[in-house]
């Protein structure tokens, strides 16, 4: 039977099945109230009717699930905390990898991830206990990066979201994985004259014997997991997107670890690890913009800038020029070998990434959604509409470059096998 002749509550039965959510799973997706899976259950039974307006996203909600957990066995296991939209998760699963839980607090950010993999995140992490999680062979985390970056405070520790780092270590302390992978922004490395980063890698090698201080934001569990020292063979290195195929300036620094205690002491970890970084930091690529831009002609006019939004980049660039430093906004097309870093805040005017359309006599543009994932190195099946436009720019503005992920991955698998 067509959708469209479905029954309002089996229309929402099909949907939320062929998504593979519980009720309650679902409700969360609808951003219901606490008691939402009530709420299903009675849509479902028909005992009452969602609202015209609840009824239509439910009836646009695609069942294609592009990334779907595969059925066969899976040659490694893994968890994808502060997930994102999944980015890290893609070239693991890709590989041969079963993601057993992934961990995201964003509600919009939760859309997008159930919408390509057919699954709800857990919430805040730092509310779930070490007992939910599953053992699991790899844990990836791009732990929340605002607290270091350029565009943030850089408080680091001193904020909030910089403490989310201990979430992760008390879950490597209670599950012990083969190995980790974690990523954040560059500025991270130079953060609070290094110290910042000293702590992390001080902490993940079980070289560190501080103390939480009594005023950090953490749980007790947190505290208690510092009396379990790690015993990580750990490194880093800041890479670049453009070098691995993308065509965006993008720096990011990812740090590896591989659990001493699962390696036999025959086997030179630090200097696995050291090769493997050597590898990827001398890799090289040619890219070209306009191999991921979308024709002009054929793009929506609501991306097209008005003439004052035009006019007021103009200005601010002059300004900025008189002062003599570099910023205002930045215009590209298709010959430019890779456009600036995609940020969070490039929903509010696109400034940083520009498209010329002077070939169609028109203002310039900002990307189209689906043009900031290829950027990003998303496989074109990835879903791009599962939020607003505001939303998936913020996402892809956080998240990471998928092509530099696979190769870490191939790297990190490599070790282990």
């Amino acid at each position: 039977m067509e959708d469209t002749l479905l029954q309002p509550k089996d229309l929402i039965k099909q949907r939320r099945e062929s998504l593979g959510l519980t009720q309650k799973e679902f409700a969360c997706l609808l951003n219901l109230k606490e008691s939402g899976d009530r709420t299903i259950s009675g849509w479902e039974r028909g005992e009452h009717s969602p609202t015209e307006a609840k009824l239509k996203i439910i009836e646009n909600l695609s069942t294609f699930i592009p990334f779907k957990n595969s059925s066969s066995k899976a040659d490694f296991t893994f968890i994808d905390l502060f997930a994102g939209i999944g980015g890290i998760r893609i070239p693991f699963q890709n590989l041969g990898g079963e993601c057993l839980f992934s961990s995201e607090w964003d509600k919009f950010s939760i859309k997008t991830y159930a919408a390509n993999f057919g699954e709800l995140p857990k919430g805040d992490i730092s509310k779930i206990s070490s007992n939910e999680i599953p053992y699991h062979d790899i844990l990836l985390a791009g732990f929340p990066c605002q607290a270091f970056s350029q565009a943030g405070l850089r408080k680091g520790f001193s904020d909030t979201r910089g403490t989310m780092f201990f979430e992760i270590q008390r879950i490597l302390a209670a599950k012990e994985p083969k190995a980790f992978l974690l990523e954040n922004v560059k500025q991270l490395k130079g953060h609070d004259k290094g110290k910042t980063l000293k702590l992390i890698l001080e902490i993940l090698r079980g070289e560190n014997n501080q103390t939480i201080p009594d005023d950090y934001p953490v749980s007790e569990e947190v505290r208690n997991s510092m009396n379990k020292k790690l015993n990580y063979a750990v490194d880093f290195r800041v890479l670049k997107a453009n070098n691995f195929g993308v065509p965006q300036k993008r720096e990011r620094i990812y740090i590896v670890g591989f659990n001493r205690n699962y390696f036999d002491e025959s086997i030179n970890l630090d200097q696995k690890i050291s090769e493997m970084f050597s590898y990827l930091e001398n890799k090289r690529s040619q890219t070209m913009l306009g191999n991921v831009l979308e024709d002009n002609s054929l793009i929506d006019p609501k991306y097209t800038i008005s003439d004052r939004l035009l006019a007021g980049h103009i200005r601010r660039r002059k300004e900025h020029k008189i002062k003599g430093n570099g910023f205002g906004y930045s215009l590209f097309n298709n010959e430019s070998p890779f456009c600036n870093t995609i940020s969070a805040r490039y929903y509010k005017d696109g400034s940083e990434i520009l498209i010329d359309q002077s070939d169609i006599n028109k203002n310039p543009r900002k990307l189209t959604p689906r043009e900031c994932a290829r950027i990003q190195g998303f496989p074109d099946k990835y879903i791009v509409n599962a939020v607003s436009d505001v939303q998936i720019y913020r996402q892809f503005g956080n998240s990471v470059s998928v092509p530099v992920i696979n190769e870490i991955a191939k790297g990190i698998l490599e070790i282990i096998k």
